[in-house]
């Protein structure tokens, strides 16, 4: 007997806004954040409404400036520190859309757990959205190495991380915990996990300008044999929770919900997004999410008036009528454009590059077409186009284009292009469909 498909489930933003202050464990700086309600396929976004014009960060890998000590986000010179436990409550919740307004550079530490954000969310309640969430369901096993850290992912029907970490102290050694990450087992089992240091560390980066805010309060301080200040452990394995803990807020950067067993050994910041990429990599920012429809290279043909060597999209890996379509072009040395464009040095001519982006924008319209035989997009503008970087042979593009608004035969979408998680591409596109 076959597994029922599993339903998809919609999307998510909390009720009410919500508002926090303290300080920040980095910078010892005053901060507020105020979480508020969002529209469906926001995502979760950053904005620095200390700074003119409330600059946005979105909370995405794209985003991440740095992994030292913490999880900093960046979009230009606008920074965001340490993310990870204020997103690991988001994550938990299965909140995919929210503005998180921030009056400071970081978030407040509270006592260095989740708690605080637990509590926040909480209070706020959660409300559903009319639209699918994005969930990324590996169908295969990936293991991944970074520096000390390894990670293993496995196909699973929820999301549970298993984490072993080592350290050489009397009270830490070698932890493993294995934890189901859902609401109500974040908050009773990993929410109020806090963050760890050692006492001997810190004038070191203290001189380096982090854990200026750092103290007892806030952080379990590890002497040679115990914690500074007597302070007591909220549970027995303390240490190795916060360290999952902080995986769930790093892995909230792929921007979708999760269903897999994590299995991580020694993990870190670095590592954990590292992860984040390898998941948007192999299985996609939640391709296995809406209505689950894929197109092959003959449905492609069908809708698309483009042959060899124009046709520039292989498959369509997620679509949602009218709504957004992810895209999948493979480069191959064989590309005609490589024989004249940049010789002994390939790069695909980055017009050819927003070219494939916009037949996969055509897709999007022409599927929700009765008669497409009859039919053909044309583009009638683009605007805000940058290119981040150089696409070569053997790289797979993976192009995400939602619609932004339409109106009768008229489209106007945004699309961004990635490789291996990393934006190559975007652009704003304006289409109509007009008689052949």
């Amino acid at each position: 007997m076959k597994d029922k498909p599993q339903a998809t489930p919609r999307q998510r933003t909390i009720r009410e806004e919500r508002e926090l202050d303290g300080i920040g464990l980095h910078t010892g700086k005053a901060t507020r954040i105020r979480l508020r309600p969002a529209e469906a396929n926001t995502g979760i976004v950053l904005r620095r409404v200390d700074l003119d014009g409330s600059p946005e960060v979105p909370a995405t890998v794209d985003s991440v400036h740095s992994t030292d000590r913490g999880t900093t986000l960046a979009r230009g010179d606008v920074l965001v520190h340490t993310v990870e436990h204020m997103l690991a409550a988001v994550a938990a919740h299965q909140v995919d859309n929210l503005v998180i307004d921030i009056e400071g550079i970081e978030p407040p530490a509270g006592d260095g757990s989740a708690r605080p954000y637990e509590a926040l969310i909480t209070s706020a309640g959660i409300r559903e959205q009319d639209a699918p969430a994005r969930v990324i369901r590996p169908t295969e096993p990936v293991t991944i190495r970074e520096g000390d850290a390894s990670f293993v992912v496995a196909p699973g029907p929820d999301y549970r991380v298993s984490t072993t970490i080592e350290f050489d102290h009397p009270l830490v050694g070698r932890q493993y915990g294995s934890f189901l990450i859902d609401p109500e087992s974040f908050e009773a089992e990993l929410a109020e996990a806090r963050t760890f240091g050692f006492l001997h560390e810190v004038e070191r980066l203290r001189s380096r300008g982090l854990a200026m805010g750092g103290s007892t309060l806030n952080a379990l301080v590890l002497t040679d044999e115990g914690i500074a200040d007597d302070v007591q452990l909220r549970f027995p394995d303390e240490f190795v929770r916060h360290k999952t803990l902080d995986i769930v807020g790093d892995l909230a950067l792929v921007g979708a919900r999760i269903n897999a067993h994590i299995v991580a050994e020694r993990p870190g910041h670095r590592g954990n997004v590292a992860l984040a990429r390898t998941l948007l990599e192999r299985f996609g920012n939640g391709s296995d999410s809406g209505n689950g429809r894929r197109l092959d290279i003959q449905d492609i043909l069908n809708y698309l008036p483009h042959r060899y060597p124009f046709l520039l999209v292989d498959r369509v890996v997620d679509y949602v009528e009218r709504k957004r379509i992810v895209g999948i072009k493979n480069v191959s040395i064989n590309e005609p454009f490589f024989v004249g464009h940049f010789p002994g040095h390939p790069i695909m001519p980055g017009v050819l590059v927003i070219e494939a982006m916009a037949q996969v924008g055509g897709l999007l319209l022409m599927d929700a077409l009765e008669n497409p035989d009859a039919k053909v997009v044309y583009f009638m503008s683009l605007n805000n186009v940058k290119w981040r970087r150089p696409v070569t042979p053997g790289d797979q593009i993976r192009f995400e284009v939602e619609v932004v608004q339409i109106r009768g035969t008229t489209c106007k979408m945004k699309g961004v292009g990635r490789v291996d998680g990393k934006v190559v591409a975007e652009a704003e596109m304006m289409a109509r469909v007009v008689d052949r």
